[in-house]
């Protein structure tokens, strides 16, 4: 069974993040086992943050795949975290970069990618993706799902 003790957002009633800074992501231990390392998928397709000029929404679908090592990410603690870029004001590429990096730190997993798919202001649609280097010898990495823009549908 998974030692859930630690764990202070799961199960209970918390508030949002203001900021991603004050979020914090939870980890679970993991058992990765023998053979291929296996690969999380977390889908995220109504993200939104703020432009950091304008303060305007800005929406974008990620896509985040890794391999864990010895760590999961919490759910509920990554939906906060993301869920706290809504009053965050960044430009979209930061925003992907940040997200990576806070899972890659709190996880330490084997290998992450993540995709931001970013709809379009100003009629240029951006999309972001960084990853921690080659995937992992063996595992099976699924195409992203995400259409190439044309109305993202």
């Amino acid at each position: 069974m998974t030692d859930t003790k630690n764990l202070t957002q799961l199960g209970t009633n918390v508030e949002a993040p203001q900021n991603p800074e004050a979020a914090v992501l939870e980890t679970v231990p993991f058992s990765r086992g023998d053979g291929p390392p296996a690969i999380v998928r977390f889908t995220c397709p109504e993200f939104t943050s703020l432009c950091p000029v304008t303060g305007q929404p800005d929406f974008a679908h990620i896509v985040i795949d890794y391999a864990p090592d010895t760590l999961l990410v919490e759910s509920k603690s990554l939906k906060l975290f993301m869920t706290s870029f809504r009053n965050h004001g960044a430009f979209h590429e930061e925003c992907t970069v940040m997200i990576g990096r806070r899972i890659v730190a709190a996880t330490k997993p084997l290998w992450l990618r993540i995709g931001g798919y970013w709809y379009p202001r100003g009629g240029i649609p951006i999309d972001v993706f960084w990853q921690t280097g080659a995937p992992p010898e063996g595992a099976w990495l699924p195409d992203t799902g995400v259409a190439p823009y044309r109305g993202r549908g």
